[in-house]
C-alpha cells in the first residue's frame, strides 16, 4: 500500500550514493587542499542528515512501498464493507549507489520501519459500468529507526561517530476516491484506479523524527488476476501502480539552507503465482501458496535544485533508482466467514542508488456482506483480501 513516511532519507541516501557531482562543481573554484576539507564536511553532514528522515515508507523509492500486492491483485472484494489490517516491515542493511554496488563499505548500521495500514474498502451492491465501485481508504501508523556507525572522518581523527534516529506516529494517508472492478468472464477479474497521497503525517524538513513525507502524490493503478484453470484455483496476478510526486522541502547539507525539489515519477509492478488448496472437502477452509515479487524504478529526473554548501545544484543530477525483490506468499481463507489472513516475505535481489533490503507484510481482513448472502450460498473462492 502506498503510505507516506521517512522520505528525507530518499535525498540524503542518493546523495550519499553520488555525492561526486556536488564536489566537483566546487573544486573548479578552490584549491586542492580546500576542496578536501569540504568533501570531508559534505560527506560528515550528509550522514547526520540521514539520521533525519525517520521514519517512512517513502525514502529513496517513491511514496508507494511494495509488497502491498501479490496473489489476488484484480480480485473485487464482495458488496459491502471490508476491513483489512496490513502491517508491513522494511530492514535494510546496505546502501548501493548507482552502479547497484555497495557503498560505504566501513559503515555499519541498519534502515527500518513498521507501518499498519487500516483500510477500509466500500462496494454497493449494484453495478456501474458493468463492474462495481469500490473505493477505499488506507490510515497508516509508522515507526522506524536508523542506527549507523561511522569510521573516523576527519584527518587526525581516532574514534568514529554513531549516528540513531527514529520517530513514531500517525504517517500519511492514502485516499482511493476512484476505482472500478469487472468480473471479465469467468477467467479475469480486473480494476483500475486513481488515488492520490495526502501528506498528513508529522514532518519538518531537517528534523529526526518525521513520519510523513512531506508532499502530495498521485497513483493511476491497476489490478489483474487471470485464472489459469477452469476451477479458478491457479491464477497468474499483475498489479502496476504509476506515482507522480508534488513538490517538497529539503533540509541542505552543510549551508542549513532549504531546497525545493519535486521527487521524480516511479512506476511500481508486483506480480504472483499462486495456487489455491482445499483444507477441507467442502471448500469451507483453503490455504493459498505462491511465488510473488516487485519492482520498482524512478522513470523520471527530479526537479529543483538542491543547494549543496550554498551551490545550487540540479536534482536532475541525482542517479535513478531501482529496486526489484522476490518472495513467497501463504495465504489462509474461511471463506464462509468472509476471513483472510496472510504472510508474504521479499528479498531485495538488485536495487541502485537506494537502500537493499528485505519486506515482510502480513495481516488480514473480514467482510461484512451488504446484502447478507443466502444461507445456501457457498462461497469457493476467495472474493477479499489478501492481496
Amino acid at each position: 500500500m502506498g503510505v507516506g513516511g521517512v522520505d528525507q532519507t530518499a535525498v540524503r541516501l542518493r546523495f550519499l550514493a553520488d555525492c561526486e557531482f556536488a564536489l566537483e562543481a566546487r573544486s573548479q573554484a578552490v584549491e586542492k587542499e580546500e576542496t578536501m576539507k569540504i568533501k570531508n564536511a559534505i560527506l560528515i553532514s550528509a550522514c547526520l542528515v540521514l539520521t533525519c528522515a525517520l521514519p517512512s515508507p517513502a525514502q529513496q523509492k517513491g511514496q508507494w512501498v511494495p509488497g502491498g500486492f501479490g496473489l489476488n491483485a484484480g480480485v473485487v472484494p464482495d458488496p459491502g464493507i471490508t476491513y483489512a489490517n496490513v502491517a508491513v516491515n522494511y530492514s535494510a542493511d546496505r546502501l548501493n549507489n548507482s552502479n547497484g554496488d555497495r557503498i560505504l563499505q566501513n559503515v555499519t548500521g541498519t534502515y527500518s520501519f513498521w507501518v499498519d495500514e487500516n483500510i477500509i474498502y466500500y462496494v454497493p451492491a449494484h453495478k456501474f459500468l458493468g463492474g462495481y465501485f469500490m473505493p477505499f481508504i488506507a490510515i497508516n501508523y509508522a515507526t522506524g529507526s536508523l542506527v549507523a556507525d561511522l569510521p573516523p572522518l576527519l584527518p587526525g581523527s581516532t574514534s568514529g561517530i554513531s549516528l540513531s534516529a527514529g520517530g513514531s506516529g500517525f504517517a500519511d494517508t492514502y485516499v482511493q476516491p476512484l476505482n472500478m472492478g469487472w468480473h471479465l468472464g469467468d477467467r479475469v477479474d480486473f480494476n483500475a484506479g486513481y488515488s492520490f497521497t495526502a501528506p498528513t503525517g508529522r514532518y519538518t524538513a531537517g528534523a529526526k523524527d518525521n513520519v510523513g513525507s512531506g508532499y502530495w502524490g498521485n497513483n493511476i493503478t491497476s489490478g489483474t488476476t487471470f485464472y489459469i484453470t477452469k476451477n479458478k484455483g491457479t491464477s497468474a496476478n499483475l498489479f502496476t501502480d504509476w506515482e507522480i510526486h508534488g513538490r517538497k522541502t529539503v533540509a541542505s547539507p552543510v549551508s542549513g539552507q532549504l531546497s525545493k525539489i519535486t521527487p521524480g515519477q516511479a512506476f511500481t509492478m508486483e506480480w504472483g503465482i499462486g495456487q489455491a488448496l482445499p483444507l477441507k472437502k467442502d471448500m469451507s477452509m483453503l490455504a493459498q501458496l505462491g511465488l510473488v515479487g516487485y519492482d520498482q524504478w524512478q522513470v523520471t529526473s527530479n526537479g529543483g535544485n538542491y543547494l549543496v554548501a550554498g551551490i545550487p545544484v540540479a536534482a536532475s543530477r541525482v542517479p535513478y533508482y531501482s529496486v526489484h525483490g522476490i518472495g513467497f506468499q501463504s495465504n489462509f481463507i474461511l471463506p464462509a466467514r468472509n476471513l483472510a489472513l496472510f504472510f508474504k516475505y521479499y528479498d531485495e535481489y538488485s536495487a541502485k542508488a537506494r537502500v537493499q533490503g528485505r519486506t515482510i507484510v502480513f495481516g488480514g481482513s473480514w467482510t461484512l456482506r451488504i446484502p447478507k448472502p443466502a444461507a445456501h450460498e457457498i462461497k469457493t473462492r476467495q472474493d477479499t483480501e489478501p492481496r
